[in-house]
């Protein structure tokens, strides 16, 4: 059998078991099996299969059991740079790089990232800007190594640090720009996600509820770690922008703007700070 035959097969498989984009899933798993990257894959497929089909059979298997494709190859792309993931934090999507865009649409120098998972916002903010520093919270201590993994291949550890504890809570001092990608999905939605999401970490997901108890406590404790100006960027489910908007204007935050990703949804909220 050649390389083209078995993922020919692959693909058959996890379209039987109902993946929305098998073609793009296999391809991945079989570059991944192979050790190359999935650009160049086309120029061995026609080699014939080895050693590594065993991996990749397995590599199938667990995606037809609706495993993320990240947690199989430990390793997802955001914003041009691959990040270590496991099942310890949520799946850096690419609507969240919407929240990257705007963050970087001012100067910032000291940052601060609530709920920081895997790190991928905290670190993708300190790379592109070699001249800030960071701080990244949450509650999970493994979602923490991960964090901190990610820091050190990146070669970002002199600049991030990582505190564990519950929003504000590990928090001293004040920053320029604060950003979170917080849980925001209600209870009353949480049975109609799909099976991949639902093997992330519950608690990265939702608070349970209405699905805004994040941004009440990150709106209420924004005050007292924003610098004069400085801005707080959240990432929102499409239809909490109004909510959101609300809790930070109630809060005292000023310049509130909504801001659509790429499918026009909106999917982060901006405020400042007052001079």
């Amino acid at each position: 059998m050649i390389l083209r035959e078995a993922l020919a097969q692959a693909i058959q498989r996890l379209d039987a078991a109902g993946i929305a984009d098998a073609p793009r899933d296999a391809r991945l798993l079989l570059a991944h099996a192979l050790g190359i990257a999935p650009d160049r894959l086309t120029l061995v497929l026609r080699d014939p299969a080895g050693a590594e089909q065993a991996a990749f059979g397995e590599a199938i298997a667990r995606r037809a059991a609706r495993e993320p494709v990240s947690h199989i190859t430990g390793r997802r792309l955001f914003w041009g740079r691959a990040f270590h993931v496991t099942a310890d934090v949520l799946d850096p999507r690419p609507e969240t790089e919407t929240l990257i865009a705007e963050a970087l649409g001012a100067p910032f120098t000291r940052l601060l990232d609530l709920g920081t998972g895997s790190g991928a916002i905290l670190l993708t903010l300190l790379a592109e800007r070699p001249a800030a520093r960071g701080l990244g919270c949450d509650l999970s201590p493994a979602a923490l190594a991960v964090a901190e993994g990610n820091a050190a291949t990146l070669g970002l550890s002199g600049r991030a640090e990582f505190r564990q504890g519950d929003w504000f809570g590990p928090v001293e001092g004040r920053f320029d720009l604060i950003v979170s990608n917080p849980p925001y999905i209600a209870e009353a939605e949480m049975a109609g996600l799909a099976p991949e999401v639902l093997r992330e970490p519950r608690m990265a997901l939702t608070p349970g509820g209405d699905g805004l108890d994040a941004y009440r406590a990150i709106a209420r404790g924004a005050g007292a770690h924003l610098t004069p100006g400085g801005r707080l960027m959240v990432e929102i489910g499409p239809t909490q922008g109004a909510a959101v908007a609300g809790l930070m204007a109630a809060a005292g935050l000023q310049g509130i703007a909504l801001h659509p990703d790429f499918d026009g949804r909106d999917r982060v909220v901006s405020a400042h700070w007052p001079l």
